[in-house]
């Protein structure tokens, strides 16, 4: 088991090694850099010496390999560089906008586990019992329910996050008045659209998998098994059925939490979410190297986080791994 668990740790350092060389790369590809987006933007007319002299007290007129293992040198310290357009420290700098996309994520997380399980047990289930129950009226019912969890799911589906965030402000900021149009600083408050935003489309797309699991469990077998021996649904279902299911749940949860943490940089844009999303947005619009390289260093990091979690949940879950691994 430890040799299991240090091998999926050192698996990921050549991961993180190749995921910021490749970076480096893409953005020195680019075809501008921080001094000729900050003369640009500022419509000033300078000359190339001036230029030049700019651009070497950033280093950036060092050979591409030299810039990227002296970087890669100073963040093994933890010196992550200053910020080309603000010159703040971008390690502090991008520690003191994480509070925000953490609380985001936590709320978005929690408000989809509370809506896709459910929705998603409850769809499975009345589709069973619409072909099953001997009831005309009960599976008239069970099918209607069914099929509105499925329509619900679809539209939410289909809604791109941009789309609904615009419908959000309009409707309850705009029209209603109960919600400010963009946030006010990281408050509860301010983090309601967000949060909203992200829960329908990522539940509207777990609820579909949620079913298919629940699904997938019902027929088998066991179930049956278990019913002809007179064991209760409810038992089946929460002791058996959800239990074989928390494998497809784990993953989808540890898909969601890696894509927010990394920040959902659409949706922190739109309502001046001050997260780290929205700070790599404007990073990328300024050409701003070393935020973009810390933006970067975070995702991989988070990304390959959650999957070393998620592989010893799976450990902990199913006995199946647990034999394979020994």
């Amino acid at each position: 088991m430890k040799r299991y668990v240090l091998q999926c740790f050192l698996s990921l350092i050549p991961v993180l090694l190749g995921i910021t060389f490749l970076s480096f790369a893409l953005m020195r590809l680019a075809g501008s850099d921080a001094v000729t987006e900050m003369y640009s933007g500022a419509g000033l007319a300078v000359s190339q010496e001036v230029v030049d002299t700019a651009r070497a007290k950033l280093g950036l007129d060092k050979p591409f390999l030299v810039q990227h293992f002296s970087w890669l040198g100073n963040m093994a310290t933890g010196d992550m560089g200053k910020s080309f357009v603000s010159g703040r420290d971008v390690l502090a700098l991008f520690l003191s906008k994480l509070p925000a996309t953490l609380l985001l994520a936590a709320l978005s997380v929690l408000l989809t586990v509370a809506v896709s399980i459910p929705l998603g047990v409850i769809s499975a289930v009345a589709h069973q019992k619409a072909r099953t129950a001997r009831d005309a009226n009960l599976r008239s019912f069970c099918s209607l329910l069914d099929s509105v969890v499925r329509f619900i799911s679809f539209i939410g589906n289909s809604m791109p996050n941009f789309f609904v965030a615009l419908l959000l402000m309009h409707f309850l900021a705009i029209k209603l008045g109960w919600l400010p149009v963009i946030a006010n600083g990281v408050t509860l408050t301010g983090a309601i659209m967000p949060t909203l935003t992200l829960t329908i489309a990522m539940s509207a797309k777990y609820l579909r998998q949620v079913r298919a699991a629940v699904l997938d469990e019902l027929s088998k077998d066991y179930v049956t098994g278990a019913k002809a021996r007179g064991v209760a649904n409810s038992v089946i279902l929460t002791k058996s059925v959800l239990r074989s299911s928390l494998m497809t749940i784990v993953t989808l949860l540890a898909l969601s939490i890696g894509s927010l943490l990394g920040g959902t940089a659409i949706v922190e844009t739109i309502f001046m979410w001050d997260g780290v999303g929205k700070l790599a947005v404007d990073a990328i619009m300024m050409r701003d190297y070393p935020l973009i390289q810390a933006y970067v260093v975070w995702m991989a990091i988070i990304y390959v986080g959650v999957n070393l979690v998620t592989d010893l949940l799976y450990l902990v879950l199913d006995p199946r791994v647990r034999l394979e691994v020994k």
